[in-house]
């Protein structure tokens, strides 16, 4: 999301400017004056339509000249009217009631019926023939890709015009142009291109997408937001069941779930490229779900898509998209195969839904051509990584454009490249740039320094009271090679400083090997996380929450040495190695004990030495990342699987180290999209100490005493209040995405979402364990008897950035200071 704002801002700036023939918009009322939802409007003699929103208006536009529109919905006469103007806007039309239907039309009021309806039949044999239509009747494919992004400011108007943030960049505004879609005035600020050929086997599922150039306007450098919009618009399928966009599941028209969630009217047919084609209207039977009205055109022998468009209802339960329109346009190869020619995207991003609200396109434009069919390619071929990095593809030469484009630029969008190089010179503009940066990072920019983050400046807890923080890292490109960070921290109350310093290198891009080493001394709440890392620069929010339930004493003092070194063989596997050595001693030994008995001395000690070797294997498939530096940015958080094998051996008297064990750690997190039923995510840990370790290295079950929901903890355990050498631990957490509340009439239009949650550990702690750390008088338990478990409510999309959570306790009642019930909640911009 934080890439999202940048992008926002950065879409205050540009030009584009498009020319049509004819353009007519406006609304469509009974005779009662009520307007009439998804009503189908045409351009007389031609296939150039729409249907109105849920409000009865209605755009549309054509390149062609056209001299009359049609109107006509189920229940109502056709009406067409003349046009005395190209341009026609705010027109006022209303629909008389039938008096009788035509003997050959089947007319349906309201709901349409799913029985003897000509539009459901077609339907049906749309669902019979898609798996054979398209790339899928090939063994093997290929094509060229050729797709263009844009970012427009929409509702251009003398206010925005004369609105001070655009001091000094008047000139911006001197071309403005309208949505064929929408009928707004926009100005372009963000264009880029890139041009890929795309192999793939249907045998195998094997598929590659290399890409031979990339180019954008003014902002060559930053590939970060780049990818993030890219990701926005992903790749999707309209035959599929459901279409996954902003991080939610809409129901395709297509699907054979439709006919339970849009009603549909075989309204024409005609011949379109020398093919005969039915029209068919759709639109949804309810409010506020994840639903598209529109229409499509489909042949009448291979029930092939020819043409779809796609609209996202104003009332379907996603935050900060006013309008989504997609439009598709299939062609015919071999008299039988209808291919993918043209797939259009345009997004309206504004904070209100309301009619004249401002806010930002995004449009995707992509292209396909040259397909050829069954050019089989070895398995190495698919496994071969091309090098992303290439500069040569983000420098190819305007020859190289003009040549590879599938669609030309018009003279507007060409004028984007020159205007944004112009705007990187104007000091307005910087200011409003740099702003944006800070709001997207979190850290303020200097040359080659960052300073921040700046949310973490300021904390409490019981030990060090008001807590202070500042700190920064070295930050030249996105793509530097090398990086250094530090930060320190003081404490009011516990009078310390503290800090961190870390420093990593990037020997081999290929490879991503990367070596890297600090130092941390701060205070921490250990056991905030089951599995274990020993990032110097990582802090517990457990240790800096400002607000938390209970005492929040069982603080740890920390010295914490490590060097890494990490390599990535293959995208998205990465192998790791880290020693570590570190101390461990109670921030405030009158409020918690780490004492044990040493073995060799058999005396008491209350500071733990340790050194430490770690082996780690991760494997992330499906994650999306940018940059080619040190750093890599995930571009597409929490939407792929995350598997971690970590292998840890404590090794007795290096460094005068205390104990010799071994460690063994398995994480696994896997989101699961399930259509129209919302999004599951899941965990799994599972742990085991060989060996015997007082308390300050053994295995916390994470508690959560702030009033912040905090996933993959337990929020009704407190710090401490399990302890384990051997666990296993399952958290399942469900988004319904607002499908229950949007079928209750009093909750509907809130557009609340809500979740479930089950979240459950179990554990042992050896006698040997026990008996090594009785001298802290600590009292430590695990889950063994039974699994300890608990189950959760919640209501998200509160306001739209809030979310509250109900959490009950399923047992161990017993525990001291048990808590049988908490509320806690988040903030967060969410689609």
């Amino acid at each position: 999301m934080k890439h999202l704002i940048l992008g926002g801002i950065l879409t205050l700036f540009s030009c584009s400017f498009l020319l049509s023939q004819t353009k007519v918009g406006g609304q469509v009322y009974d005779s009662n004056k009520q307007p009439i939802p998804f009503a189908n409007i045409v351009f007389v003699n031609s296939t150039v339509g729409t249907i109105t929103d849920e409000n009865g208006r209605f755009y549309m536009e054509s390149d062609d000249n056209h001299s009359s529109i049609k109107i006509s919905f189920i229940g109502f006469e056709t009406k067409t009217i003349k046009l005395t103007k190209k341009v026609t806007y705010n027109m006022e039309i209303t629909l008389a009631e039938e008096a009788a239907a035509l003997d050959e039309v089947v007319i349906y009021k309201g709901k349409t019926s799913k029985k003897n309806n000509p539009a459901i039949d077609i339907l049906r044999k749309i669902w019979k023939n898609r798996r054979v239509n398209g790339v899928k009747k090939f063994k093997q494919y290929q094509y060229d890709k050729y797709e263009k992004l844009e970012f427009d400011l929409n509702t251009i108007d003398s206010a925005l015009i004369n609105s001070r943030i655009f001091n000094g960049m008047e000139f911006i505004f001197d071309d403005v142009d309208t949505s064929r879609i929408t009928g707004k005035t926009y100005l372009p600020i963000f264009l880029n291109e890139a041009i890929s050929q795309v192999y793939g086997d249907n045998t195998s599922n094997d598929y590659k997408e290399v890409l031979k150039g990339n180019k954008n306007a003014g902002f060559s450098d930053n590939q970060t937001l780049i990818a993030f919009v890219k990701d926005l618009y992903s790749d999707y399928d309209v035959y599929d069941n459901y279409l996954k966009f902003f991080d939610k599941s809409f129901t395709s028209p297509l699907s054979r779930t439709g006919i339970d969630v849009y009603n549909y009217v075989l309204s024409d047919s005609a011949y379109i490229d020398n093919k005969w084609c039915y029209n068919i209207v759709y639109y949804p039977r309810r409010k506020n779900e994840l639903t598209f009205q529109g229409d499509f055109w489909v042949n009448d022998t291979t029930w092939a898509i020819k043409d779809i468009n796609l609209e996202v209802t104003k009332s379907a339960n996603i935050n900060w998209v006013k309008d989504l329109y997609i439009e598709q346009e299939f062609d015919v190869l071999n008299d039988s195969i209808f291919l993918i020619t043209k797939d259009y995207f345009q997004s309206d991003f504004a904070f209100s839904k309301k009619e004249k609200s401002r806010g930002v396109y995004g449009k995707r434009t992509t292209l396909y051509d040259n397909y050829k069919f069954d050019v089989k390619k070895n398995k190495k071929f698919y496994k071969t990584q091309v090098d992303p990095y290439d500069q040569d593809i983000y420098n190819r030469e305007d020859s190289f454009w003009q040549n590879a484009r599938m669609e030309e630029l018009n003279k507007d969008e060409k004028k984007v490249y020159k205007l944004l190089d112009t705007l990187r010179t104007v000091k307005a503009f910087k200011r409003l740039y740099n702003i944006g940066t800070i709001l997207a990072s979190g850290y303020v920019e200097f040359n080659g320094f960052d300073f921040g983050p700046l949310f973490s400046t300021v904390g409490f807890n019981a030990i060090e009271g008001w807590r202070v923080r500042a700190g920064g890292r070295t930050y030249f490109t996105p793509n530097d090679r090398w990086r250094i960070e530090g930060y320190g921290a003081y404490g009011f109350r516990d009078n310390k400083f503290k800090y961190g310093v870390s420093g990593k290198y990037l020997v081999d891009r290929k490879s991503r090997l990367i070596v890297s080493a600090g130092n941390r001394r701060d205070v921490e709440q250990l056991g905030a996380s089951l599995t274990n890392t020993n990032d110097v620069e990582g802090r517990s929010l457990a240790s800096s929450s400002i607000v938390t339930t209970g005492d929040n004493t069982r603080l740890t003092s920390i010295n914490l040495s490590a060097f890494s070194m990490q390599i990535e063989p293959r995208k998205n596997f990465t192998f790791g190695v880290t020693g570590s050595f570190r101390t461990l001693k109670p921030a405030d030994r009158a409020l918690f004990s780490l004492d044990f008995i040493d073995e060799d001395t058999n005396e008491l000690r209350s500071e733990i030495k340790q050194t430490e070797i770690s082996t780690q294997l991760a494997y992330t498939p499906g994650r999306k990342t940018t940059g080619y530096g040190v750093d890599r940015i995930t571009v597409n958080d929490g939407d792929f699987a995350t598997l971690f094998l970590n292998y840890s051996v404590g090794v007795k008297g290096i460094l005068e180290s205390d104990f010799d064990y071994q460690k063994v750690q398995f994480f696994y997190r896997q989101p699961w999209n399930i259509g129209g039923f919302g999004v599951l995510n899941s965990s799994l840990e599972l742990g085991k100490t060989y060996g015997e370790v007082p308390l300050g290295l053994l295995s916390v079950v994470p508690g959560n005493q702030t009033y912040l929901s905090i996933y993959n903890t337990f929020p009704l355990l407190n710090f401490y209040e399990f302890v384990t050498d051997t666990y296993a631990s399952l958290h399942l957490e469900h988004n319904f995405n607002g499908r229950i509340f949007s079928r209750i009439p009093l909750l509907r239009k809130l557009n609340l979402r809500e979740l479930v949650g089950i979240r459950g550990v179990w554990g042992e702690l050896s006698e040997e364990n026990l008996l090594l750390s009785a001298p802290s008088n600590e009292i430590l338990i695990a889950p063994d008897d039974e699994v300890y478990w608990e189950y959760s409510f919640g209501v998200g999309n509160i306001f739209k950035i809030f979310r509250i959570d109900f959490h009950f306790r399923g047992n161990y009642f017993d525990n001291p200071d048990a808590r049988k019930f908490g509320v806690t909640g988040s903030f967060g911009f969410y689609f």
